[in-house]
C-alpha cells in the first residue's frame, strides 16, 4: 500500500512538472516577493583576531526584508551590545574589536530576514578565530646515532586554527633536501629509513607557518651528529652524560620494516568529495622503495598523486567508488614487507539535482518543491515554514508534504511563503530558502528594447527574450511584420525565450519581435539583427630568407566586413614586436630594414574586428652574404614589351618579358598603375603575380584611365620600374559601394548633423557623383526624407525633437545611376541640458574622512542627452568646533557613467558639509538638487601648534604650548613624554604624564641639573592622539653634587580630604639617616599584602610619593634633598587601592651638605684639554730629540766622508732638516743611539709597535737604515751591547719608546 501510495505521488509530481516550468524565474524586484537570502558568511566561519569581525547576510525581497540573530540558539539584541552593529539595509554584523578581545564573539549565529510575505534564514555561522599559539619552550638535547639506522626527527607543532603548515629548514632558511631517504611525513615529522654521515648537522629546525595570520613559529634547533662504530667508541664518554645514544649494535644491511602505520593492516575514513591520504614510511638498508596498489581495483589515475617520494598517496575529490583496501609495499634486495588500509568513504549530505528552486505561481496554480539529496549514511530531511517547523506551522489545504517533496495545488494569493529544507546526517548538513510566490502578473520582457545583435556570417545567432509574468508567459518570435511565426529550421526557440539561428545569413538581418502572452495581457519587444561579412586574410605573408643587412617585407591583406573597424597586430615569435625603429607598421604590411640575426623567427598577422579575428604567420630566416668573387648577385634589370590584350569593360591581359635576374631568381612581379583622369603622376600597387609568370590578368575599376608598369622582385631587392604601358580607358558606370562612415548627431538642441566619408574619384565609378541622404525618426512608423547633395560630407536637419534616435542612410548616384540599397546606420538629434536633478539623496559616513553620497538615477526623459554623468558639488561649510562659517570653496567631484554614488574623500573631521548632486550630459549640466548637509565625526587632532620651555632652573621647568591649529573634535586632553639625551645623543627611558584638556602650561619638577631633556606633547580626542609637536631643552648646572631622584610631574596642588585614621597595624615606626639616605624600619602585623611607605615635603603641597615594600621591614629612602624635613608614613592598601591603615607619620630631616665645587678633574673638557697639552709638550721633546743628534757621527758618516759622495747632503744645523737621502748606508747602529738598562725595549699593551710592520729582523738596521731591532723584542745580550757604545743624546728611537711608555 505505501508502495503504491509513493508511485502516485511521483506520478502526479511528475504531472506537474512538466506542467508548469517556473522553477527557474527571477522575480523582479519591484514587485512583491519574500526575501532570498543573497550572500552569507561560511559555516565555518574563521577570523582574524585583529581585524573586526564581518559577519555576512545579505537578502533581498519587496518590501525591503527586516534583520534579526539568534547567537547560541537565543535571540542576539545588536542594539544593546555596544561593540557590535549593524550595516543599513543589510543584516550584516559589524564587531568592534578594539575595546574587547574577539574570543568573546566565539559563537554560533544564524540570521533571520522577513517581511511580509515570508521569512528566510541563513545557515548556523560557527566563528572562531584563527589562533597561532607560540612554541613551548623546551631544551632540546643533541642526538648521537650510528651510521645506517633509522632516525624519527620530531615536530609537534602547537595546535592552531586552522592548522599549521610544516615545513624543516636550516639556520639560513634553506629548505633541507628530502628524498627517497630522508622525507617529512604528513604529521610534519622528519625520517631518516637510515642515516649517513652527512646527515650530521646542528639546524634541523621544524617551521609551523599560521596561514590566517601568516605568522611562522620554529621549535628550538636540533642537533644531529651521526657516528660509525669506531667514533662512537672513541667519543662515548663526551657524550654519555648529556646526550640520547640510540644503539649499539652494527648497522648492517637488513629488510624494510614499517615506521609507519604499525602492524600489517590498518583502516581509514574519509568523506565524499574531500582529499584521501595514505602514507608509509619504512626503514631498511639499502633505503627501501615504496609503490602502491588498490587491492579491490585500480588507482583513479586522474585524481591520484604521489607525495614525499611515493611514501605518500593523495587521491582527491574521493568518492564512493574509492573505497577499498589499498596496499603499500617496501622492498630493497634485502626483502620486502607490505601493508594494507581499509579505507571507508562516507558523505556528509550532497544535493542531487541541486537545491530547491523558488516557485512564482498564479492563483488555483499547481507547483513542487523538491529537496533532493543523498549522503552516507542516509540523511534525514526536514522541512519549515518561515523558519517554524512545518508541523507546528498554520495549515494550508493546498499543501501537502510527502518525504522531500511538498506539492501545492489550487494555490491562492495567501500562500505565499518561505521553506526551508534542511537535510542531516552525522557528518553534516545542507540548508536552503525557496519560496513560493502568488502572483498575477501579466507579462514583460526584460530585455532592452531595440537591442543590437551583431554576429559573423555562417555563425550561429543568439537573440534574447527574457521575460517575467504569473502565469508563465508563452514566447513567440516574428521578423519584420507579424506574418507568420518563427517556427522551423533555421530557427528554434528555448524555454527561455531565446531564439538561435544555425548558420546566420545576410538574409537574415532585420528586425525580430519577441511576443510575450498570458492571460493577463501581451507585451512586445523590438531587437535587431545584423550579419557581417567574416574577416579574412587573402594575401598572407610568406617565408622569406633574407641576408643579413637587407630588408624584408611581410605583407597582410585583409577583407572585413565595411561596417567592422579592423585593428591589425603584428607578433614575433608569438609576443610583442620589438621596440626598433627598424620595423615599420603599414596598414598591410610590415617592413624590417637592415636586418640583423635577432630579426629570425615566425612573423604573426593578426586582424581583429570586435566580432571575429583572423591571423596568418610566415618566418624570417637571415642567413650571411657569402658571394663568390666569380659571381655577382644584385637586383634584377625592370621588364620590358609590356602589351596589353584582351580588353574588356573592367578588366584586361598585362604581358611583359622579364629582364635579367643576375643571378637571383625572380620571387614576383609587382604591377602598378597610374590614373592619369583623377591623379596624374602617382603611382598605386594593383597585383602581384609570381616570378615564374609573364602575364597577368587585371581586374579594373570604371572611369580610370590606366597606364601600368611593372617592378621584378628577388631576393636582393626591387628592380627600376619598366617602361609604361599605353592608356587604357575603362568606361564609366554606376556606383558600386556607398559611403562608409555614416553618423548622426547634434550640434544644437533642435537639429540633426549627417556625415559621411565621401567616395574617392576612383570609387566614384563615373562623372556627376552626388549623394542621396535619407532619414527617418526611430521607433516612430513615418516614411524616409530625402534630399540630394554634391561635393559636401555633411548635412543639416534643423527643426527635429529634441535627442531623439534616427535612421540614416546615404547613397552614391552618379550620371549612370545610384549604387546598391545602403545600410541603415543611427544617430541621435542635439542634445540640450538636463530638465531635472537626481532625487532622494543619501549620504554614508564611512569615517572622519570619507563619506560616501548616493541618489537615485535621473530618468532618460529628463537627460535630453547622452548621459555623461553626475556631478557632486561639496563644500565645508563650518567647524563643528569652532561653529563659525568657514568659507570654502566648492570642490566638484565627476563619476563618469551612470552612477547612482560616490565617494568624497579628503575631508575634514568633526565638520559640517554642504553637497548637492548635478547629472550631465554632452550638452552640459543639469540643475542642482536640493543641497543636503552632513557632518563627519571628530578625528585624531593635530599637533599643538606650539611647546616652549621658560623658567629653567636646577631641577625644574615650565612647558608652555598652543592647542592645535586642527582640533579635528573636541580636545578631551593631552600627553606630555619626555626623556634625557646625553652627550652622544642617546635616549634615555621615557616618562609620560597625562595632562587635562584645559591646562597650556605645566611644570616639571625632580629633574636631573645640567641635563638634556626631550619633550613629545600631542593633543588627544575620543578618536585618539594626534601627532607630537617635539621640543629639547637643558636644565641649568648645578653648583653641588647632591643626588636628585627621578623627576616627578607635579600637577596643580590639590590637599586630599581629612579622614580619621583607622587602628593602626603598624609599631615601632623610627627612622635614621644613613650615609646613602633615610632607613625607615617598622613592626606590621596587618592582613593586607600591599604596604607602601610614602613621604614628601614638610612644606610642600605635592602628592605623596610612594614605594612598594611588601613582605619587608625596612627601606632606605633614597634622593632625598638635603637641609629638608619629610612627612614618612606607611600605608596597607586593599584590593581597589584604597587606603585601609596608616601609621603615625614620622618627620625625617635630612642634614645638609656643605656646597662643594664641581671636581673639575672629572670634567671631559678639562681631560680632553689636557691631553692636547700633554701632546703638544711631546711633540716638541722629539723636535729637540732630533735637533740635539744632528751632530752625531755615524760609522756610515764616515766612510761616506772618506769617499767624498758627492750626492751626500748631511743635516742642516740651521733649519733642522735633512739632505738629500742616499741608499748608501752601512750595516751598523746608529751612533749614540740608546737602549734601557735592561737591553730591552719593554713593548706596551698597544699593539702600535713598528715591529708588527717589520719582517723580525735582529735588532739592528736593515739595508734599507729601518730600525726594526729597538721594536723587535731580540736578546739581552745583543741590545745590551749596542747600548753600550754611545753615550751620546737619545736617539728620535727613545722617543718613540717614550711616547708609546706614555700612551
Amino acid at each position: 500500500m505505501m508502495e503504491r501510495r509513493r508511485m502516485d505521488v511521483a506520478l502526479l509530481v511528475l504531472v506537474l512538472v512538466l506542467g508548469h516550468l517556473a522553477a527557474a524565474l527571477e522575480v523582479p524586484l519591484d514587485l512583491p516577493q519574500p526575501p532570498t537570502i543573497t550572500h552569507q558568511s561560511p559555516k565555518d566561519y574563521i577570523i582574524d583576531p585583529r581585524e573586526n569581525i564581518i559577519i555576512h547576510c545579505e537578502a533581498k525581497g519587496n518590501p525591503h526584508p527586516s534583520f534579526s540573530w539568534t547567537r547560541n540558539g537565543t535571540h542576539f539584541d545588536v542594539d544593546e551590545d555596544p561593540n557590535v552593529t549593524m550595516k543599513p539595509n543589510s543584516g550584516t554584523l559589524v564587531v568592534d574589536i578594539n575595546r574587547v578581545k574577539a574570543e568573546q564573539y566565539e559563537c554560533v549565529y544564524q540570521c533571520t530576514a522577513r517581511n511580509s510575505h515570508g521569512t528566510a534564514v541563513s545557515n548556523n555561522i560557527v566563528v572562531r578565530q584563527s589562533r597561532s599559539p607560540l612554541w613551548s619552550k623546551q631544551k632540546i638535547k643533541p642526538i648521537v646515532v650510528q651510521e645506517g639506522v633509522s632516525l624519527v626527527l620530531p615536530c609537534r607543532p602547537p595546535a592552531g586554527l586552522p592548522p599549521p603548515i610544516i615545513f624543516w629548514m636550516d639556520n639560513y632558511f634553506q629548505k633541507l633536501p628530502q628524498s627517497s631517504r630522508v622525507s617529512q611525513s604528513l604529521n610534519g615529522d622528519l625520517y631518516f629509513s637510515n642515516v649517513l654521515r652527512e646527515d650530521s648537522r646542528n639546524d634541523y629546525i621544524c617551521y609551523a607557518r599560521f596561514p590566517y595570520t601568516q605568522t611562522i613559529q620554529q621549535k628550538q634547533p636540533i642537533s644531529v651528529k651521526v657516528l660509525n662504530m669506531d667514533a662512537i667508541n672513541d667519543t662515548m664518554a663526551a657524550f654519555y652524560n648529556d646526550t640520547d645514544l640510540f644503539r649499539e649494535d652494527p648497522a648492517d644491511e637488513r629488510k624494510p620494516t614499517f615506521l609507519i602505520p604499525s602492524g600489517p593492516f590498518s583502516s581509514k575514513t574519509v568523506l565524499r568529495g574531500q582529499v584521501l591520504e595514505m602514507e608509509c614510511i619504512a626503514e631498511g638498508l639499502p633505503t627501501p622503495e615504496i609503490s602502491w596498489t588498490k587491492v579491490s581495483g585500480d588507482l583513479p589515475t586522474k585524481r591520484t598523486s604521489f607525495l614525499h617520494h611515493q611514501r605518500a598517496l593523495r587521491i582527491v575529490n574521493v568518492s564512493e567508488s574509492d573505497a577499498g583496501d589499498y596496499r603499500c609495499v617496501a622492498r630493497n634486495q634485502m626483502g620486502m614487507v607490505h601493508h594494507t588500509i581499509h579505507v571507508t568513504v562516507k558523505a556528509a549530505p550532497y544535493w542531487i539535482t541541486g537545491p530547491p528552486r523558488n516557485l512564482v505561481l498564479a492563483p488555483r496554480e499547481n507547483g513542487v518543491l523538491t529537496c533532493r539529496a543523498s549522503g552516507t549514511p542516509k540523511p534525514s530531511i526536514t522541512w519549515a515554514m518561515n523558519g517554524i517547523p512545518i508541523e507546528n506551522s498554520p495549515q494550508d489545504p493546498s499543501r501537502k508534504v510527502e518525504d522531500d517533496t511538498i506539492i501545492f495545488a489550487d494555490v491562492q494569493i495567501g500562500s505565499s511563503a518561505v521553506y526551508q529544507c534542511n537535510v542531516s546526517n552525522n557528518y553534516g548538513y545542507l540548508m536552503s530558502n525557496a519560496f513560493i510566490n502568488v502572483l498575477s502578473e501579466p507579462p514583460r520582457v526584460l530585455t532592452a528594447s531595440n537591442k543590437v545583435y551583431q554576429v559573423i556570417k555562417n555563425h550561429r545567432a543568439l537573440i534574447d527574450c527574457s521575460s517575467f509574468g504569473s502565469p508563465i508567459p508563452e514566447i513567440t518570435w516574428f521578423k519584420e511584420t507579424r506574418t507568420s511565426t518563427l517556427d522551423g529550421y533555421p530557427y528554434i526557440i528555448h524555454d527561455n525565450g531565446t531564439l538561435v539561428i544555425d548558420g546566420a545569413q545576410a538574409n537574415n538581418s532585420g528586425k525580430y519581435t519577441c511576443v510575450a502572452t498570458n492571460i493577463f495581457g501581451i507585451y512586445e519587444n523590438h531587437v535587431y539583427l545584423e550579419v557581417k561579412e567574416s574577416t579574412r586574410i587573402v594575401k598572407q605573408p610568406e617565408y622569406k630568407e633574407v641576408r643579413r643587412g637587407r630588408s624584408a617585407v611581410f605583407e597582410c591583406k585583409v577583407i572585413h566586413d565595411p561596417s567592422l573597424i579592423p585593428t591589425m597586430t603584428w607578433l614575433k615569435d608569438g609576443g610583442e614586436l620589438p621596440d626598433d625603429e627598424r620595423l615599420i607598421v603599414d596598414s598591410d604590411s610590415l617592413t624590417i630594414t637592415d636586418v640583423t640575426e635577432s630579426d629570425a623567427g615566425v612573423y604573426t598577422c593578426i586582424m581583429n574586428t570586435t566580432l571575429d579575428q583572423d591571423s596568418a604567420s610566415a618566418e624570417l630566416t637571415v642567413v650571411e652574404a657569402t658571394p663568390t668573387p666569380a659571381v655577382v648577385y644584385e637586383q634584377p634589370d625592370p621588364p620590358t614589351d609590356l602589351e596589353l590584350t584582351d580588353q574588356k569593360k573592367k578588366s584586361v591581359q598585362l604581358t611583359w618579358t622579364p629582364g635579367d635576374e643576375h643571378n637571383s631568381p625572380i620571387q614576383k612581379f609587382l604591377i602598378q598603375y597610374e590614373d592619369s583622369l583623377h591623379h596624374r603622376n602617382q603611382w598605386h600597387n594593383l597585383t602581384e603575380v609570381s616570378g615564374t609568370k609573364t602575364t597577368a590578368h587585371l581586374k579594373l575599376s570604371p572611369y580610370v584611365h590606366y597606364t601600368f608598369r611593372v617592378v621584378a622582385i628577388n631576393a636582393f631587392g626591387f628592380s627600376n620600374p619598366s617602361s609604361t604601358s599605353r592608356l587604357f580607358k575603362t568606361e564609366a558606370a554606376a556606383p558600386d559601394e556607398n559611403p562608409t562612415g555614416v553618423h548622426g548627431f547634434g550640434t544644437e538642441h533642435d537639429n540633426l548633423v549627417i556625415s559621411w566619408k565621401p567616395l574617392s574619384a576612383l570609387q566614384s565609378n563615373g562623372p556627376g557623383l552626388h549623394y542621396k541622404v535619407m532619414w527617418r525618426q526611430k521607433s516612430v512608423d513615418s516614411d524616409w526624407t530625402t534630399v540630394t547633395v554634391a561635393n559636401k560630407s555633411k548635412f543639416v536637419v534643423s527643426g527635429t525633437p529634441t535627442f531623439v534616435p534616427y535612421e540614416l542612410k546615404v547613397q552614391a548616384v552618379n550620371d549612370h545611376g545610384a549604387g546598391p540599397e545602403p545600410a541603415i546606420a543611427h544617430g541621435y538629434s542635439g542634445e540640450d541640458l538636463p530638465l531635472a536633478a537626481p532625487e532622494h539623496m543619501q549620504v554614508i559616513v564611512l569615517n572622519s574622512t570619507v563619506a560616501e553620497v548616493h541618489w537615485e538615477p535621473l530618468p532618460s526623459k529628463f537627460i535630453r542627452g547622452h548621459l555623461k554623468g553626475y556631478k557632486v558639488y561639496y563644500w565645508r561649510e563650518r567647524s563643528l568646533h569652532k561653529h563659525n562659517p568657514h568659507h570654502a570653496e566648492k570642490q566638484i567631484l565627476t563619476f563618469s557613467g551612470n552612477h547612482s554614488r560616490g565617494i568624497l574623500p579628503g575631508l575634514h573631521p568633526f565638520s559640517a558639509y554642504l553637497f548637492n548632486v548635478r547629472v550631465f550630459n554632452g550638452k552640459g549640466e543639469g540643475p542642482p538638487s536640493p543641497t543636503r548637509q552632513f557632518e563627519t565625526p571628530e578625528g585624531v587632532p593635530g599637533a599643538p601648534t606650539s611647546l616652549i620651555v621658560t623658567e629653567l632652573n636646577l631641577d625644574s621647568l615650565t612647558l608652555e604650548w598652543n592647542p592645535p591649529h586642527a582640533h579635528n573634535g573636541r580636545i578631551t586632553g593631552y600627553t606630555l613624554k619626555y626623556q634625557p639625551v646625553n652627550n652622544s645623543n642617546e635616549l634615555g627611558p621615557v616618562e609620560e604624564v597625562e595632562l587635562p584638556a584645559n591646562e597650556t602650561s605645566f611644570i616639571l619638577s625632580n629633574l636631573k641639573y645640567s641635563t638634556r631633556y626631550k619633550f613629545y606633547l600631542n593633543a588627544k580626542t575620543i578618536r585618539g592622539a594626534g601627532p607630537a609637536v617635539s621640543q629639547e631643552a637643558v636644565t641649568i648646572v648645578d653648583e653641588g653634587t647632591t643626588q636628585i631622584s627621578h623627576p616627578i610631574a607635579r600637577p596643580p596642588p590639590r590637599r586630599p580630604p581629612h579622614q580619621a585614621p583607622p587602628p593602626s597595624p603598624f609599631g615601632n615606626v623610627s627612622s635614621s639617616i644613613e650615609e646613602d639616605g633615610a632607613l625607615i624600619s617598622w613592626e606590621y602585623w596587618g592582613p593586607e599584602k600591599n604596604v607602601y611607605v610614602e613621604y614628601k615635603n614638610q612644606n610642600s603641597e605635592e602628592e605623596w610619593q610612594k614605594e612598594l615594600v611588601n613582605g619587608s621591614q625596612n627601606v632606605m629612602l633614597k634622593g632625598l634633598k638635603g637641609g629638608l624635613s619629610y612627612r614618612v608614613r606607611l600605608v596597607a592598601r586593599g584590593h581597589h587601592d584604597q587606603p585601609l591603615h596608616l601609621s603615625e607619620e614620622l618627620v625625617v630631616t635630612v642634614p645638609a651638605v656643605a656646597s662643594r665645587q664641581v671636581d673639575i678633574a672629572t670634567q671631559g673638557w678639562f681631560i680632553g684639554l689636557m691631553c692636547a697639552i700633554a701632546l703638544l709638550i711631546l711633540i716638541l721633546l722629539i723636535i729637540c730629540f732630533i735637533q740635539r743628534n744632528k751632530g752625531g757621527k755615524y760609522p756610515v758618516k764616515e766612510k761616506e766622508d772618506a769617499h767624498t759622495d758627492p750626492e751626500f747632503q748631511p743635516m742642516k744645523d740651521d733649519d733642522c732638516t735633512f739632505g738629500e737621502y742616499s741608499d748608501n748606508e752601512d750595516h751598523k747602529p746608529l751612533k749614540g743611539s740608546r737602549t734601557p738598562s735592561s737591553g730591552t725595549v719593554k713593548r706596551d699593551d698597544s699593539d702600535d709597535s713598528l715591529v708588527d710592520y717589520g719582517e723580525g729582523g735582529d735588532g739592528q738596521f736593515n739595508e734599507d737604515g729601518s730600525f726594526i731591532g729597538q721594536y723587535s723584542g731580540k736578546s739581552a745580550s745583543r741590545d745590551t751591547a749596542e747600548g753600550h757604545e754611545s753615550s751620546e743624546a737619545p736617539s728620535p728611537t727613545n722617543a718613540m719608546n717614550s711616547l708609546n711608555s706614555f700612551v
